[in-house]
């Protein structure tokens, strides 16, 4: 090998409603979006194989996660009562709760800070960025510092 820093990116898409608190525009009404998060993930070393990880063992946590808890659901603000209480009243509901708005900032740096420590820790590799499309031509980053 070359002695570069290597590492990998993992796209997964996901749908999603939320509504933006207190925002100035038509983002202050319940709405969704197809996002798409992409991971650059690294280790210290190769594997005995010579990757960073297996793309699949990537999907396999951050994907079934995602699945799971924001995937055709609500994202919404802890403290946004309404919209709460308008997801709950129709069943099924599917609603995940954020301390901050769900801005795209907010749901990248969630990802990166909160849920990959959690799920890729113990796959003994780390995520350094997440860019989070909201839309084909907006997107948000959230990165550890080098």
């Amino acid at each position: 090998m070359s002695g570069a820093h290597l590492t990998v990116v993992r796209r997964i898409e996901f749908c999603a409603g939320h509504r933006l608190l207190g925002h100035e525009g038509k983002c202050a009404a319940l709405h969704g979006h197809n996002y798409a998060a992409e991971f650059h993930v690294t280790a210290d070393a190769l594997d005995d194989v010579g990757r960073v990880v297996d793309f699949a063992a990537i999907k396999a946590e951050l994907k079934g996660w995602i699945d799971r808890e924001w995937d055709h659901g609500f994202l919404l603000y802890e403290g946004d009562e309404t919209a709460i209480a308008a997801v709950r009243a129709v069943e099924p509901c599917k609603l995940f709760t954020l301390p901050l708005n769900p801005t795209a900032e907010a749901l990248a740096d969630y990802l990166l800070t909160r849920v990959c420590p959690d799920r890729l820790g113990p796959l003994g590799v780390r995520c350094t960025r997440v860019e989070l499309w909201e839309t084909p031509n907006c997107r948000a980053v959230a990165s550890l510092p080098a």
